[in-house]
């Protein structure tokens, strides 16, 4: 990406301006880009003893991830899906609200944007609150419940103490009660006009709100994951669950 140029020698700000992706990268470094936006990416990495080539080694690193599609994860035995889901709970928890935290309470707004940083300082952290509630109750009662369903496949557990396990909170009821959280972005969204900006905008505020625009998606994209991935198959896993032990019943 950078190699036929001297990126070293280059501005902070020009960097970031030809790819947002950097940003984040930097932030990953410890580095607040914009901080320095006509600093040398080479005086920046000196005074936060960052190696540039590491930096752009990790930045090119990111261009190459890929998610796996829904197709391969369809594919994939539940006990993969999880884990997946819970890398990018991991993710978003340590990288991206992070960033985005980072961006909402540092960046010193233009006047015309005063009000909407302002606006974003009070109502982005009671998303964040909101957004690790239910990553902490996802986990600690879907996740959970997956693998105690998958325990009693095993034979774990008594075949009393696994019916009664298995009538109590039944996957189609937690699917009921799962929220979606685009609806939860619905503030931000309105508040940014759909993350609309002019031209002649700053960088600070471009960066910022495409990566809010990223980030929803991201969260749409889980969300649909789980609605028409993780449940069905949860719930095939508990009905056959359920089947194997009234059957065992039966012919005791």
């Amino acid at each position: 990406m950078y190699l036929n140029r001297d990126f070293e020698k280059t501005s902070v700000g020009e960097l970031v301006s030809e790819n947002y992706v950097l940003a984040a990268v930097l932030h990953y470094f410890g580095i607040s880009f914009y901080q320095y936006p006509t600093d040398s990416l080479e005086k920046v990495c000196k005074k936060h003893k960052v190696e540039p080539r590491v930096l752009i080694a990790e930045l090119e690193s990111w261009a190459k991830r890929k998610d796996p599609t829904p197709e391969e994860l369809y594919l994939n035995p539940i006990e993969l899906l999880v884990a997946y889901l819970k890398k990018k709970h991991y993710y978003f928890v340590r990288q991206e609200l992070p960033f985005l935290s980072n961006l909402i309470s540092g960046i010193k707004p233009e006047q015309e944007f005063g009000a909407l940083l302002a606006d974003l300082k009070i109502m982005f952290p009671l998303f964040v609150d909101d957004f690790i509630h239910h990553i902490h109750e996802e986990e600690s009662r879907l996740f959970k419940r997956i693998e105690l369903l998958q325990d009693i496949e095993d034979g774990h557990f008594k075949i009393q103490d696994a019916l009664t396990i298995l009538e109590k909170d039944p996957i189609h009821m937690l699917a009921d009660q799962h929220e979606i959280h685009d609806d939860e972005m619905e503030g931000i969204r309105r508040l940014t006009k759909d993350y609309v900006l002019e031209e002649n905008a700053p960088l600070t505020m471009k960066v910022l709100f495409h990566e809010l625009q990223n980030f929803e998606r991201e969260l749409s994209i889980h969300a649909k994951i789980e609605d028409e991935l993780l449940f069905p198959k949860a719930v095939e896993l508990e009905k056959e669950a359920l089947r194997r032990i009234r059957k065992k019943i039966q012919t005791n």
